[in-house]
């Protein structure tokens, strides 16, 4: 048994991750500016879930002191605009990941998984992902004071996503797709493959020093990635695909919304195939899991078939 101060774990990987350990009867911390948005992991016996500011070194070293291992899940899409990178992601992916090394320090804790992202470099051609790989670069200037994993997963599939299911709604509300860079290519990972590998690196003192991709077994476009949403949920449209003038032109108008499905950055990041480098797809030799064995029953939850979902997944079957 651990004690493991896991921060971001109220959110979409985070919540993953935390029912995990807690099921390997490890004792979780998870920090949240609002207790009400961590309330499902309130069930977990072993969870403690307190209201506090990360952000705030003096609270993250209170947090940080008496556990074994930190593990920082936070991650932001969208950021205010800046060079290298906006003061939304400079807060986020650079600053609070140099606190939490800070922390470590003063509590002498040593462990510390961190969650990147794939392609995450300071030189990269986006703001997300030069903040990302400054964020990689802050931590790795603890030296020897930190015994470092980083995990680099492609983009993330599971029945909270906000990937797929974006695609799905979207189709299930207009009658066209017009879509912008439909040949980038990703690597989905299963978000469970992810929380497990997570889990899997705090055993194993080999996972120490290593930088993780984390995909799954193929690899799509975008526009193969959308229709294929579509299909699951019986409302494929029509894709149409925009030359790169208008998909930057209807990404910064959508980046205006109140919580943006799209933004010009998102269009920056890819530029760059989100695919993992070399045949390892998932860390210690685990075997990731087919888009096609989950998204289909998520994604299509709402259709007869699948309305018994919820309760085969409880009974495990």
């Amino acid at each position: 048994m651990k004690s493991i101060l896991l921060i971001g774990g109220s959110g979409f990987l985070g919540s993953h991750v935390a029912r995990r350990l807690a099921a390997q009867g490890h004792r979780l911390t998870v920090p949240t500016r609002h207790r009400e948005r961590a309330r499902h992991l309130l069930v977990l016996p072993t969870v403690d879930v307190i209201e506090a500011d990360v952000h705030d070194p003096v609270r993250l070293a209170g947090l940080a002191a008496g556990q074994d291992a930190v593990i920082n899940l936070v991650g932001i899409l969208h950021s205010r605009y800046g060079l290298p990178y906006g003061p939304d992601f400079a807060r986020a992916h650079v600053a609070l990941p140099q606190k939490i090394a800070a922390a470590c320090r003063a509590a002498g804790v040593r462990r510390l998984l961190h969650v990147s992202a794939l392609n995450a470099d300071e030189n990269g051609p986006s703001q997300y992902l030069r903040s990302k790989g400054a964020g990689e670069a802050a931590l790795r200037e603890a030296g020897a004071a930190l015994d470092l994993t980083i995990f680099r997963p492609s983009v993330i599939f599971g029945p909270e996503d906000a990937f797929l299911n974006l695609f799905a709604a979207l189709q299930r509300r207009f009658p066209l797709m017009p879509l912008g860079n439909t040949g980038a290519r990703f690597q989905p990972v299963y978000v469970e493959d992810v929380a497990q590998a997570m889990a899997t690196a705090l055993e194993r003192p080999d996972a120490i020093g290593q930088a993780c991709c984390c995909c799954g077994p193929q690899v799509y476009t975008l526009a193969e990635l959308v229709r294929y949403a579509g299909e699951c949920i019986g409302r494929p449209r029509p894709i149409v695909r925009l030359p790169e003038a208008l998909a930057r032109l209807q990404a910064g108008l959508l980046e205006l919304l109140p919580n943006p499905p799209m933004s010009v950055d998102n269009l920056d990041s890819m530029d760059v195939d989100s695919v993992c480098p070399g045949g390892e797809q998932l860390p210690f030799g685990a075997t990731p899991t087919a888009l096609e064995a989950v998204a289909p029953e998520y994604l299509g939850a709402s259709m007869p078939r699948y309305r018994y979902y919820g309760y085969r997944i409880k009974a495990r079957r």
